[in-house]
C-alpha cells in the first residue's frame, strides 16, 4: 500500500486555495510510531487511518482485520454497548455490564476454589496474574496525550476565530455552507447514531480503501479536480478575500 494518505485537507492558515496535496498531509504527521506507544498526533489526523505506516501496529491489526477473531470481539463489544445506549440510559448500561462482569468473575472464582478443594491443589487465586499486573497510567504518556490535546484545541480555536471573524471571505463562506449542511445532518441523526456510524466506518473504510486503493484514488482525483475548479471560479467571483490579503 502506498504511504500517501488518500485525501488531503484545506489550507489551515487563511488561504482560499483548496489544492488537495496528499504530500502536505503526510508531512504534518510523524513517521510510523515506535513500538513504545501509539502516536497520538497520527490518530488525531483523520487521513492517517488510511495509511498503516502512520499508525501503531496494534491499531493496524485491529482496524484492518489482520486478526479477524480479535477485531470481531472488539468491534462486536463496542457495537453492543453503543446499541444498548440507544435503548437504555448510561447508568443502566454501566450497571448491567458491571453486574454481568462481576457475576462472571465470582462464578469463576467459586468454581476454581471448588476444583482446588476436590483436586487438593494449590493453584492460588485464579486472577493472580491480573491482580499483579501494573495498571497505573504512565506519566510520560499522560503528559504526551495532554500536550497533543492542548495543541489541537489551540489550533481549533485559532481556526474558528479566523473563520467567524471573516479573515478570509471565501473560507468563511465555505464554513457557512458546512454549518448549513450540518443542520440537515442534525435533523436526520442524533449524536449516538453518528458515533455508531463513525465506529462502523472506522472498522470498514480503511480495509475497503486498502483493497481498492487504485480505483478510489482515481475517483478522488477527479472529484478533487472538479472542486478546485469550482473554488477557483468562486474566488474569481468574490475577489474581496484576495484584496484583503493583498493589503
Amino acid at each position: 500500500m502506498e504511504s500517501e494518505a488518500p485525501v488531503g485537507g484545506m489550507q489551515a492558515n487563511g488561504g482560499s486555495s483548496v489544492d488537495c496535496d496528499t504530500s502536505s498531509t503526510a508531512a504534518n504527521v510523524n513517521a510510523a510510531p515506535t513500538s513504545s506507544g501509539i502516536d497520538l498526533r497520527s490518530i488525531i489526523n483523520p487521513w492517517a487511518w488510511f495509511n498503516p505506516a502512520q499508525l501503531d501496529p496494534r491499531v493496524v491489526d485491529l482496524i484492518y482485520w489482520r486478526n479477524v477473531k480479535k477485531t470481531g470481539v472488539v468491534f462486536g463489544g463496542i457495537m453492543v454497548i453503543l446499541l444498548s445506549l440507544a435503548y437504555l440510559s448510561l447508568i443502566s448500561v454501566v450497571s448491567y455490564t458491571s453486574l454481568a462482569l462481576l457475576s462472571g468473575t465470582i462464578t469463576f472464582r467459586v468454581y476454581k476454589n471448588i476444583m482446588q478443594a476436590v483436586q487438593k491443589s494449590q493453584d492460588g487465586h485464579p486472577f493472580k496474574d491480573i491482580l499483579e499486573m501494573d495498571t497505573n497510567l504512565p506519566e510520560d504518556k499522560v503528559h504526551e496525550a495532554t500536550d497533543v490535546i492542548v495543541r489541537q484545541i489551540n489550533s481549533t480555536v485559532t481556526e474558528l476565530k479566523r473563520l467567524f471573524l471573516v479573515e478570509d471571505l471565501v473560507d468563511s463562506v465555505k464554513f457557512g455552507c458546512l454549518l448549513w449542511c450540518l443542520t440537515y445532518l442534525g435533523a436526520w441523526f442524533n449524536g449516538l447514531t453518528l458515533v455508531i456510524l463513525a465506529v462502523v466506518a472506522l472498522f470498514s473504510l480503511p480495509k475497503v480503501y486498502e483493497q481498492n486503493q487504485a480505483q478510489i484514488d482515481q475517483y478522488v482525483g477527479l472529484v478533487r479536480t472538479q472542486v478546485n475548479d469550482i473554488m477557483s471560479k468562486v474566488k474569481a467571483a468574490l475577489p474581496i478575500g484576495s484584496k484583503e490579503k493583498a493589503q
